[in-house]
């Protein structure tokens, strides 16, 4: 089994302008004469690779324990993309309509309108991932953010898609369980050669 990590560290990556910047405080320490090694996290939930849940945009809406974890466990699509603005006119001509999650390779600069937002939404998916930190550019987050999580499509953002070819994966990518909160941290990993049998098959 071929496993890739398209997870971006959280104390390292780019923090979104405006975000506080992970910190992390030793509570213990084996070196200093303690019994265990112990550390605090102090992060924004949208720090490095993480999912958005309707909260994070609209007001009463679900949490992220009330995403389908189904949406980031499953066969998914790598679709290099060219960076700046992803038209509607775009997605109708290069997103397949039969795949029900797909992962965008824009190199961390590509960026939905509302309007193609919504064309990825029709087609049915259930999960739209990017490379970039935020799924909207500067001035325009919250439309295209609304069109995909009001339309009940999970949103995973800030992957590591640079060594990864555009294709065919399995993936795996649920969110760590904050109840309540509009946004989680992710580990995301892409099985490349990956096979399942069911229950009835041989191996």
């Amino acid at each position: 089994m071929v496993i890739i990590d398209i997870s971006a560290d959280t104390l390292t990556a780019p923090v979104y302008p405006g975000d506080p910047a992970p910190r992390v405080e030793s509570l213990r320490s084996i070196r200093a004469g303690d019994d265990c090694n112990l550390s605090a996290l102090y992060s924004c939930v949208h720090s490095g690779t993480h999912a958005d849940a309707p909260l994070h945009f609209i007001e009463n809406a679900g949490a992220i324990e009330d995403v389908a974890l189904e949406a980031f466990i499953g066969p998914c699509r790598v679709v290099a993309v060219p960076e700046g603005i992803i038209t509607a006119e775009y997605v109708d001509n290069h997103f397949s309509r039969r795949c029900e999650r797909i992962l965008v390779k824009g190199g961390g600069r590509a960026f939905f309108m509302d309007s193609s937002a919504e064309a990825v939404a029709s087609l049915g998916v259930k999960l739209i991932g990017t490379d970039a930190q935020s799924l909207g550019y500067s001035g325009n987050q919250i439309k295209p953010h609304k069109a995909f999580l009001g339309a009940g499509v999970a949103v995973l953002e800030g992957l590591c898609l640079e060594d990864v070819e555009p294709g065919e994966y399995f993936l795996i990518a649920p969110p760590v369980k904050l109840a309540g909160l509009e946004g989680a941290p992710a580990r995301a990993l892409l099985i490349e050669d990956y096979i399942f049998w069911g229950a009835g098959s041989s191996m």
